[in-house]
């Protein structure tokens, strides 16, 4: 009956547009009839107001989008139905979409196609799988990353690596890397993944390993969604620890400061009582975000001002980590913290610790999201600009930079940790700098009004300047590029491999393209010198 009652309201959505195309002399893409017709399970909406809300992502710079109409999917035989009908001649293009967190419009469609929403607003019906033995759970490409800790905690397991803010699809952060604290013991969250399920621009759907289809498994992790479309996960599991222990350290002096994360994170092989479970920290170049930073950790009162610890160049620089443990445990984990304290360097008088469950640490971003939103300072511009820096360079990047560009405006968290490459799978199509420790520089900023996100954007341009004038050799994370050879130059080495399986896999060049890696005609033949 249910397929019935779909296939009636096909009939009757073609039967609307062909009235509209004889009565008002529309002219209707036939991209619309081929959606029409697929059979598709879920729902096909072609409202203005829903191609509008597709077309608007989180960073709000880019509103682009050529979408004409959104598919909420009931399973992933309706993203193959989809993609089927976008790889047969004239090809369309084609879009997952998942939390809509992207920052330069990554998910839109730069030609006319279809938005495939995979997470908020799917009709899928697939609930995290927990495999307790084997250690792994199933997950929808779609779902989000706070569902999937809340299944396995059910367990007493949690997956290993994670992003610092969990309403994020399991998909696109596979698709990009999924980085954290964490990434410098268990490596980015694409290195923590046993298998995938993936539909290709052709329309097939191939399980994919390590062991099993391995070029596609490797490509589609950090590829940016180029090359299939994630319809299901296969995510490593580990005991979850029930408390953490949430330190906040200072410092005024940056070389002391880099060379504790230094070695913090090279404890990554040592035993857990042994090293901290995460290590991040973040930068503060005025007063006013020294007072945000402690109000949002403690207390507002006794404030705290730079001027009043001398710090270099008027900047502080934060260092966060935390111990996990089980409850009943606090005694030998404040004897492990205290002796892994013991051999750092910062100012003894800024130490600030607090006690919190699991689950609220991991989710620690989501409550700040709850404040902005109630304030209306969510929903505006985000002008990120997140950057993998080379040690060797990080004190020059330092001085440039935090020193030097963002002057003491900054609008909004500024991130800087290191992290280990021998983590990183280098077959995956992930770009990190050729050094065996690198830094996160990711600039979170906020801007309310036009004038704000002007500021903003030019200092990113400034800031990638200096970067190319003084060869500092940055790679973007979440990577935003406008012409081909940016996007070579970005690949480097891997780049050949990485044309090679978008020949493969999506010759007609139909997924992903707000990410305007391959941006021309979809009949273009890629060249042999573009390989």
């Amino acid at each position: 009956m249910a397929a019935v009652k779909k296939n009636l309201v096909i009939i009757l959505l073609s039967f609307a547009i062909s009235r509209l195309i004889l009565t008002e002399e529309l002219t209707v893409d036939p991209t619309l009839t081929e959606i029409l017709h697929v059979g598709l399970e879920g729902e096909v909406k072609l409202e203005a107001s829903e191609l509008e809300a597709v077309s608007l992502d989180f960073g709000r710079l880019s509103s682009k989008g050529e979408a004409l109409a959104v598919v909420r999917p009931a399973s992933a035989d309706d993203v193959v139905r989809v993609v089927k009908a976008a790889y047969n001649r004239p090809p369309f293009a084609v879009s997952a979409r998942g939390h809509g967190h992207s920052i330069n419009g990554q998910a839109d469609t730069r030609m006319k196609g279809v938005v495939i929403e995979m997470g908020r607003g799917s009709r899928v019906n697939f609930l995290p799988r927990v495999y307790e033995n084997e250690m792994y759970v199933d997950v929808w490409g779609g779902e989000l990353w706070i569902h999937v800790l809340k299944a396995t905690l059910e367990y007493g397991l949690a997956p290993m690596s994670w992003t610092d803010y969990l309403y994020l699809s399991v998909g696109g952060t596979l698709s990009n890397a999924g980085i954290s604290g964490q990434t410098f013991n268990h490596g980015p969250q694409i290195s923590n993944v046993f298998e995938l399920d993936v539909v290709t621009g052709k329309g097939e759907v191939l399980t994919c390993s390590e062991h099993h289809n391995s070029d596609l498994f490797h490509a589609v992790l950090g590829g940016l969604a180029q090359f299939g479309i994630i319809t299901r996960a296969r995510i490593a599991l580990q005991p979850a620890p029930q408390r953490v222990r949430w330190i906040r350290i200072l410092y005024s002096d940056f070389s002391t400061f880099s060379k504790d994360q230094e070695f913090l994170i090279s404890l990554h092989g040592k035993p857990a009582r042994q090293r901290f479970d995460y290590v991040e920290g973040f930068v503060i170049v005025d007063d006013g975000l020294v007072n945000n930073w402690r109000s949002s950790f403690f207390s507002s009162s006794n404030p705290v001002k730079i001027s009043s610890i001398n710090a270099e160049g008027g900047v502080l620089y934060c260092l966060e980590i935390t111990k996990n443990y089980h409850q009943g445990n606090d005694d030998s984990a404040d004897e492990e913290i205290q002796a892994l304290l013991k051999k750092l360097n910062f100012i003894e008088t800024s130490l600030f610790t607090t006690d919190v469950g699991y689950v609220d640490f991991l989710d620690r971003v989501h409550k700040a999201e709850v404040k902005l939103r109630y304030k209306g300072l969510w929903d505006v511009a985000h002008p990120w600009l997140n950057l993998f820096v080379p040690k060797s360079r990080i004190e020059d990047f330092d001085k440039g930079v935090f020193k030097g560009i963002l002057g003491n405006k900054t609008s909004g968290p500024i991130l800087i940790y290191p992290m280990n490459k021998n983590k990183w799978d280098h077959r995956s199509s992930a770009v990190t700098p050729d050094e065996e420790v690198f830094y996160l520089v990711a600039f979170l900023r906020s801007a309310v009004d036009a004038e704000t996100l002007e500021y903003l954007s030019n200092q990113n341009r400034q800031i990638l300047r200096f970067c190319h004038d003084s060869k500092i050799k940055v790679k973007q994370y979440l990577p935003h590029y406008t012409t081909l050879e940016e996007w070579k130059d970005h690949f480097g080495d891997k780049w050949t491999q990485f044309n090679a399986m978008k020949m493969q896999f999506d010759p007609q060049r139909i997924l992903a393209t707000g990410q305007r890696i391959f941006d021309f005609e979809p009949s273009t033949v890629i060249s042999k010198d573009d390989m």
